[in-house]
């Protein structure tokens, strides 16, 4: 089992000769120009395009390339997805979509809004029940019953119809009330122009009543201050009556009191309703009716005029989309099952302290699509009803993270950098090679060998941080420098984490690089979302054990589930191939500082080598690090991550990185990192063993009798 160190050059190496052998096996079993063989031939020409950055058509900027118009043609690498929701959206099918985010789950549901019709749009009105005021009516108009006019109709036309009875009530009111108003401006009108008069009655000495001489002076004395008080009087009895019936809203006239409240309005609209209901509570979901303090004495809000439509009621006849599907309570998932099936549901007072909690309208028309979305942990927390409902009459949906690397996948990024640009309208557009670099990053995000990263959103925060600095810069084109510097500037808050813990590893030597050591081992991690990688010391040490009836495997630094199996599993290798009785030792295995906790099973080849070492007494190489997951066999398995935890390495100044053969394609590095690592693919625990442990007699004796276990 031996293994050699590999270079830059030889990185690829390993793919060409498998590919190689294995086109040898098939070309044996497939006779020239059969099918099968043309098919295998077509793939392999396949193949070598996916190893070039190749796009199928030529451009200078993003301004160049042709961008879709409809939601549902934006989306990229979901094309199954996309024929299931255009299926959907036909028959009106409800659809469960589950996938990482950033994926496409929301412009697919707003796609399927999109394709849908708009001519059976409805407006929803509310009417005080004459007879039960807690139990308002609910009255149900097409919005545009002779059709959608076209965009360039009459401001009339445009108009929905339950805007229009709105209006029309509205009118009513303010004719009804003119004449009262009429006859108050006119008692103001006299009452002030009798005071203005006042001012030239001057009595019988003077003025216009000077001429008559039939009011003597003791007479004007007598009755002019009666007059003006009763002029006085009168304007504020009429100041004190239109203020009162002003204040009070529950001393309406009738026409007022009949005026509907206009809960869905799809005036304007033009095609399906798309209402997202993500994260709402009760209220927002189903409906709600205001609290009104004033609820006696005639002054309070009629019920009717406090109801408020929701969610689902607005999404009537078009999308209603909820993501993160598993957050919504057990309750409101029983009730949207409910408005589901019965396409209507009541709209109420959802807190018993308010008053609203006593109204109670007729069902409301919500005959909506359900798009719900979420990961797969959501299905956890789903009510099986409502899951059963989507799947009985709708699509299960798990969307991809990755596609193919090939050039019209390619093509599909360059167009997404092109609608990335063109939404958000504030940034240039990019250069050829530009994009280029966006599909490497693409291509690095994307962890499996030949594949594209379909994390799409993510992948749009560097477009536009690139577009940032280019405009910052007054560049009229975003250039692959821009987007080189974008990369280092717009790093994930784990990236920028895992640079702080190891320079704060390396500062306080809690982190070794250099020399030779018993029983330490530098292992490689991932935190958070697997974009970033960090370097995790572990140490080993075995001692006699403290019972007589057995040993222990004790292991430290907040260790998962997973993680403990993997260390579990070292001792079965340790039995196995060392020969060495574990219950007569205590094996300790610490997890340096990882204060933010460890899970999974890549950590196994370095407690498995750190727990030989510290049994021999053999050192290991502290320039190593590496990754793995390790079998029960001493068989080395494929990790995820590698990428982001080969450049952990790089970052920390190891210069050789061990990972399982089988994920040496998956690395996908710049040219100038490439260069400052060695990268040593192994299969077996003992590779593991000759390339990192120290030259010595023991080391020798150790492999000879490893690979006699395994026939060697």
């Amino acid at each position: 089992m031996d293994n050699g160190d590999i270079d830059v050059g030889e990185v690829r190496k390993i793919q060409t000769e498998q590919t190689t052998q294995t086109n040898k096996t098939k070309k044996a079993d497939d006779p020239k120009g059969s099918v099968a063989g043309k098919t295998r031939k077509k793939a392999r020409n396949k193949s070598k395009n996916e190893e070039t950055d190749e796009i199928p058509f030529e451009f200078n900027t993003t301004a160049e390339i042709d961008t879709p118009s409809r939601i549902i043609d934006q989306i990229i690498g979901q094309d199954s997805a996309v024929e299931i929701v255009k299926k959907a959206a036909k028959q009106r099918r409800n659809v469960l979509l589950l996938g990482m985010p950033g994926t496409g789950k929301s412009m697919l549901a707003q796609g399927m809004a999109e394709l849908m019709p708009a001519e059976s749009l409805e407006d929803v009105l509310v009417y005080p029940n004459p007879f039960d005021e807690n139990n308002p009516k609910v009255v149900v108009v097409q919005t545009y019953p002779t059709g959608i006019p076209p965009a360039n109709a009459k401001e009339e036309e445009l108009t929905g119809q339950g805007r229009k009875i709105l209006i029309s009530a509205k009118m009513r009111k303010v004719v009804g009330t003119g004449s009262s108003s009429k006859v108050l401006l006119i008692i103001f009108a006299i009452l002030i122009i009798g005071l203005l008069a006042l001012q030239f009655f001057s009595g019988p000495d003077g003025g216009i009543l000077s001429g008559l001489g039939s009011i003597s002076a003791e007479q004007w004395e007598k009755w002019a201050p009666i007059i003006a008080a009763v002029v006085l009087g009168v304007l504020i009895l009429a100041a004190t009556w239109l203020f009162t019936s002003r204040l009070t809203k529950g001393m309406m006239s009738r026409e007022e009191m009949v005026e509907p409240k206009l809960i869905v309005d799809n005036t304007g609209r033009r095609t399906a309703p798309f209402v997202e209901a993500t994260g709402a509570k009760a209220g927002a979901l189903f409906g709600d009716v205001r609290h009104d303090p004033l609820q006696s004495g005639g002054l309070g809000t009629p019920p009717h005029l406090r109801v408020e439509a929701g969610a689902v009621h607005r999404a009537n006849k078009g999308v209603l989309y909820i993501d993160e599907i598993g957050t919504l309570g057990a309750k409101s998932q029983q009730d949207l099952l409910t408005a589901m099936q019965e396409k209507k549901f009541p709209i109420t007072g959802q807190s018993e302290m308010s008053s609203g909690a006593l109204t109670r309208t007729e069902p409301v028309p919500c005959d909506f699509v359900l798009v719900a979305a979420g990961n797969v942990h959501d299905l956890q927390a789903m009510h099986p009803a409502l899951r059963s409902r989507i799947r009985g009459y709708g699509y299960e949906l798990y969307l991809n993270d990755t596609m193919p690397d090939t050039p019209e996948n390619r093509a599909k990024l360059a167009r997404f950098v092109a609608q990335e640009v063109k939404k958000d309208g504030k940034i240039p557009h990019f250069t050829k090679a530009a994009v280029i670099e966006i599909i490497h990053e693409a291509r690095k995000r994307a962890g499996r060998k030949h594949r594209l990263s379909l994390r799409l959103r993510e992948l749009g925060g560097l477009v536009r941080a690139a577009g940032d600095l280019a405009r910052e810069e007054g560049a009229t084109v975003v250039d692959v420098d821009h987007v080189r510097r974008a990369k280092s500037f717009a790093q994930t808050i784990e990236q920028q984490l895992a640079h702080q813990l190891i320079d704060i590893k390396k500062e306080y030597s809690v982190l070794e690089t250099k020399g030779y050591e018993v029983g330490r081992v530098n292992g490689l991690a991932v935190l958070g979302d697997g974009s970033s990688g960090l370097v995790m010391p572990i140490a080993a040490e075995v001692t006699p054990a403290s019972s007589k009836f057995e040993g222990k495997v004790i292991a430290t630094g907040k260790l998962g589930e997973i993680a403990k199996e993997a260390v579990a599993n070292v001792s079965a290798v340790i039995k196995k191939y060392m020969k060495k009785d574990v219950a007569s030792y205590d094996i300790h295995i610490q997890f340096l500082q990882t204060y933010e906790g460890i899970e999974g099973d890549s950590a196994s080849i370095s407690v498995a080598l750190a727990v030989l070492s510290a049994m021999e007494g053999i050192p290991v190489n502290q320039n190593v690090a590496m990754t793995g997951s390790l079998s029960v066999r001493g068989e080395v398995l494929p990790v995820g991550g590698v990428t982001a935890k080969v450049e952990a390495a790089i970052d920390a100044g190891i210069s050789t990185v061990i990972v399982p053969r089988a994920n040496v394609e998956d690395i996908v590095l710049p040219a100038d990192k490439l260069t400052r690592i060695k990268i040593i693919p192994v299969q077996h625990i003992t590779d593991v063993i000759e390339a990192t442990l120290k030259d010595s007699k023991k080391k020798n004796k150790l492999i000879v009798e490893l690979k006699k276990e395994l026939g060697d």
